[in-house]
């Protein structure tokens, strides 16, 4: 049955209510039925809507590249000081694969 008949058998059906029922139930049968179409309409809103579509711009990343610098001097006196060679190469590694993901996410 396609959506088009399955409406207008709702309707009917509604229609068939309503005269059974009587007039004292009237707007309960009329807004049951709003209340279905409503419901299809937003269904089908939401079939149709596209996906929300997430980017940064280049405003982000030079924000990002400003802050790991800013972040990257304190960082590497401590780490030079605290564990030499070492402490200098994990620090920039991190720096250098926090940047790459965020720009890999664009």
């Amino acid at each position: 049955m396609s959506e088009r008949e399955e409406t207008r058998s709702e309707l009917e059906a509604a229609l068939r209510a309503r005269g059974e029922l009587g007039a004292e139930l009237e707007p309960q049968v009329i807004d049951a039925f709003v209340e279905r179409i409503e419901r299809r309409i937003d269904e089908r809103a939401r079939e149709l809507r596209p996906a929300p579509v997430r980017t940064r711009g280049p405003d982000q990343v030079l924000a990002l590249a400003i802050v790991s610098l800013a972040v990257s001097i304190p960082l590497t006196a401590i780490a030079v000081t605290q564990a030499g060679l070492v402490g200098l190469v994990v620090v920039w590694a991190g720096i250098v694969l926090v940047n790459a993901a965020f720009a890999r996410t664009q």
